[in-house]
């Protein structure tokens, strides 16, 4: 396996110590922390590269030998199907992956099975898209616009989606479910980032939505979500 992971274009760049491991090509953002959490939860070995968005690590050849588009995170398993390595991208493929490799947070049984993975898409193609638009206008360059619309869109949806989760949660301990799963892995950080590094939690009238609070605090206190969070250690 070490002779095959040697011979990958990204190990030029980023060496692995231990090439029996997972390799994670990461950064701490709510993207990135949905693989090192899920790393920490399941106790599969692995071993974290820092890609430092500010020296543009991202667009380096090797980067984007492993991704194409440029985003973290990614990983290689130098164990993959076959026994062969497998590269991949996308941070909702990574944990479906990760998931079905460690038989951990995603269940067995197809249709609790696909309650979870629909959550996973809800994260991917509303949650995650929505909430970093808002951060983009509410935060960043975009704060300085004087027209509010697009900030305001942003703001309505993200509201919007907040309700739906907060309605589930209602009913449901978890997003997938009575159990903890990769829906909660990948869609947390995102509302954590909303209302802690985003500063976005009175703008979108985050005390309206107790059942999300209330999971959040709950996702927050687990030890794996702690480590993983801090992982890959910045600079």
């Amino acid at each position: 396996m070490s002779n095959a992971l040697s011979s990958l274009a990204i190990n030029t760049k980023w060496p692995a110590q231990h090439p029996d491991r997972i390799q994670l090509y990461s950064l701490p953002t709510p993207n990135g922390v949905k693989v090192s959490i899920m790393l920490e939860e399941t106790g599969l070995p692995y071993e974290p590269h820092l890609v430092s968005f500010e020296t543009n690590d991202q667009f380096s050849p090797e980067f984007l030998s492993l991704n194409p588009n440029n985003k973290i995170p990614a990983i290689i398993d130098p164990d993959g199907p076959g026994g062969k390595p497998m590269p991949l991208f996308e941070s909702g493929a990574i944990l479906l992956y990760l998931a079905e490799k460690s038989g951990k947070f995603l269940p067995a049984d197809p249709a609790a099975r696909y309650q979870v993975i629909q959550w996973v898409m809800f994260q991917m193609g509303g949650v995650g898209p929505m909430f970093g638009q808002l951060g983009f206008f509410h935060r960043f360059a975009g704060k300085e616009y004087e027209d509010k619309r697009p900030r305001d869109r942003y703001v309505n949806e993200s509201k919007r989606l907040l309700g739906v989760m907060d309605k589930r949660l209602a009913e449901s301990k978890w997003l997938g479910g009575d159990e903890y799963s990769i829906a909660d892995i990948a869609t947390f950080p995102w509302v954590r980032n909303l209302v802690g590094f985003y500063e976005a939690g009175e703008l979108v009238g985050f005390k309206d939505f107790p059942n999300v609070q209330r999971a959040l605090d709950a996702f927050v206190a687990r030890p794996a979500v702690v480590r993983g969070l801090a992982i890959p250690a910045r600079g």
